[in-house]
């Protein structure tokens, strides 16, 4: 690490200008939240492995900012050249370098990793002591890291449209209606699902996540795909062709963008199978129709001058191209697309989710018989304390990673399995209270009857991304380790069961999640709710449920998917989460005030919560109904997908706590 840092000074040192730091964004090209091994260049520089989090080096310091899921992380694998920033306590990075750093300092940063918004944001706030932002030429991490993994050359797939349940040229119609609303000519895409979704496609060039490193831009004559040519097979080729879609290598990405802003940007063919319900939908409108044409030569370009980026997602390296006074600076209009599911989709992750109940109810009566066996433990449903505190089997042992790999093995039995959506969280214990706690085969803990086990696991199917977090306890949990339990139950029944108005937004239902912990003056440091893909990637915007501001940017609609996951974390002794994904549907009121319409929850997510972490005490009467109701739906959901035993155990864990 010590030869790494004092490496990329040395660069930064000859670098014309001289930089006096050198920021380290998480994000790849694309601004994606996982990224490849290759793009890792923070985990690189840092040393640590979460998903979120910014490096910043300087000629004496070295600073690592992350958000307060891996606060304890971050003290874990930071060495002691690095000092932790925490995102909400501590100065945000660009105001910690207007602070700390002298007037007119050069802050180095690679301008593919960082998005326009954040690169402008920056900018502001050196512009008061005169310092700059430089886009460096090379990204100087790759320049000192001599074992970066290589490039992988994975093919590209086509999404089959009886999982999509809408194709690729209906997608684009819907788009290019969407740039004549906002009087521009062509957008450029950055955002990998949002490609992989455009074009019914789906790769596996990041781990977890089903995407093809590629761009797109789309005007209302031409769609290109940029991606390595040695992907894409004869068949996707004459797919794109069908579909009206260029293919083009991934680095011209760069000078097209430049003959975008030009106006010279030409396709090699005429766009296929658009002209008709373009048309269709212009015909009446003497503007539009003069903007797509006559028809005559296939669909002209239309004479707006704006080109259409997302400045949250678009690297500033292909916004540096542009004219800024023609660029359109706004929210995808694709984003809000694909989190809104049609019903093939909606039908599609319904019947994912079922699967995925069957292998986490499979991995619990697995786990229990193991528990019992191996440790001598009370088990998943009584709770008496172990006679004999030592181990029952002396050459068995049960650890995170191989509890974690069993459950894969479950789920990788299941029709259309394509993988896990994320690292398993597979937890014990201390280890419980990382958030986003990372087990690996040499470090990890073993199981302890003693003790909270979480785990939070997700899985890739053709028909659906699954994510579900569940806390159980194999021995006899203490009466804080129930009521803290209870309290997080209560918060995740609160907002399933939310009825609200259209235009709601996620930070308004927030609080629903954790009233029940506040009232014992207790919380947690992460978001509530997450959208989730359509065998896509398992973080989904444009919506989220959160107390962070960015939650009011999109009210919550009818179809969209999202997670309900509130936790509760003891630092050094335990960890409580529980997760379901919802589907968000009309409601059915006895009014209807303001005539808005109003929305509530479908929960698709089946597995037990555990009866003996539970102090019914605490739970009032419709809390017991719900959970009752819960119970025997996945009773009924999940059966027929067991073998004997395991209904047979799924029915113990789903009897009614009701009297």
């Amino acid at each position: 690490m010590e030869d790494t840092l004092g490496a990329l000074r040395s660069l930064m040192a000859s670098y014309s200008p001289p930089l006096a730091a050198l920021v380290v964004p998480s994000e790849d090209y694309h601004q994606s939240e996982y990224v490849s091994d290759r793009d890792k260049r923070r985990e690189f520089v840092s040393g640590f492995t979460g998903s979120a989090g910014l490096a910043l080096i300087t000629m004496k310091e070295a600073l690592l900012w992350t958000d307060g899921r891996y606060f304890l992380q971050a003290t874990k694998e930071l060495s002691d050249q690095w000092k932790l920033m925490r995102i909400g306590e501590d100065p945000a990075v660009d105001v910690w370098l207007a602070d700390n750093l002298p007037k007119e300092a050069a802050i180095g940063v690679d301008p593919w990793c960082v998005s326009v918004d954040t690169a402008q944001r920056w900018e502001r706030a050196f512009a008061k002591k005169q310092q700059k932002l430089v886009q460096t030429s090379k990204n100087l991490v790759d320049e000192v890291w001599k074992n970066q993994p290589p490039l992988e050359i994975n093919p590209v797939n086509i999404h089959p449209l009886e999982f999509a349940g809408c194709s690729a040229i209906d997608k684009l119609n819907d788009l290019r209606e969407n740039l004549i609303k906002q009087k521009a000519r062509g957008m450029i895409i950055t955002t990998l699902d949002e490609v992989a979704w455009l074009y019914n496609i789906r790769g596996s060039d990041v781990s977890y996540c089903p995407v093809v490193h590629a761009f797109a831009i789309v005007t209302s004559n031409s769609a290109f795909f940029y991606v390595d040519g040695r992907k894409v097979s004869s068949e996707v080729k004459s797919y794109m062709e069908e579909n009206g879609i260029e293919v083009r290598e991934y680095s011209a990405v760069s000078s097209d963008v430049a003959l975008l802003a030009s106006n010279q940007l030409n396709p090699s063919y005429t766009v296929k199978g658009t002209q008709a319900e373009v048309k269709s939908e212009t015909k009446n409108n003497p503007i539009e129709s003069d903007v797509m044409g006559n028809g005559t030569e296939g669909i002209e370009e239309n004479s707006f001058d704006l080109i259409w980026i997302d400045p949250s997602s678009c690297c500033h390296a292909l916004y540096s191209k542009l004219d800024a006074d023609k660029v359109l600076l706004q929210p995808s209009p694709l984003a809000l697309a694909k989190a809104i599911k049609n019903p093939v989709e909606l039908e599609g992750l319904k019947k994912a989710h079922i699967r995925d109940g069957a292998a986490v109810v499979q991995y619990l009566a697995w786990l229990d018989i193991q528990m019992q066996e191996i440790y001598g433990a009370s088990g998943y449903f009584l709770e008496g304390v172990r006679v004999n505190r030592k181990k029952h089997s002396e050459t068995m042992r049960l650890t995170e990673v191989t509890a974690s790999d069993k459950l894969e093995g479950f789920r990788a039995s299941k029709e259309y399995f394509r993988g896990l959506s994320f690292p398993t969280i597979s937890s014990v214990g201390p280890n419980a209270a990382i958030i986003h706690y990372a087990p690996r085969a040499e470090t990890c803990a073993e199981f302890d009857p003693d003790r909270i086990y979480l785990f939070d696991s997700g899985a890739q199917y053709l028909d659906g991304t699954t994510d579900i977090t569940r806390t159980v306890h194999f021995g006899k949990p203490s009466e804080h380790e129930k009521s803290c339990y209870t309290a997080v139950l209560k918060g995740h029944i609160a907002l399933g069961n939310a009825r609200f108005p259209n235009g709601t937004n996620g930070q308004a239902l927030d609080i629903l999640a954790r009233v029940p912990l506040w009232k014992d003056g207790l919380d947690y440091r992460h978001g509530t709710g997450h959208g989730i893909g359509s065998y896509l990637n398992v973080h989904e915007g444009p919506h989220l449920i959160s107390f962070r501001p960015q939650a009011r940017n999109v009210p919550l609609q009818a179809s969209m998917t999202v997670t309900d996951e509130p936790g509760y974390y003891e630092d050094g002794n335990f960890g409580i989460r529980l997760e379901n994904v919802l589907i968000i549907k009309e409601a059915d009121t006895k009014f209807n005030f303001g005539d808005k319409g109003y929305l509530s929850f479908e929960h698709i997510t089946w597995a037990p919560y555990q009866r003996k972490l539970i102090d019914l005490s605490l739970l009032v009467p419709e809390e017991i109904d719900w959970l009752d109701s819960y119970h025997s739906k996945c009773r009924d959901i999940l059966s027929p997908h067991l073998n004997e035993s395991e209904k047979a155990w799924l029915k113990n864990a789903t009897e009614p706590v009701g009297v």
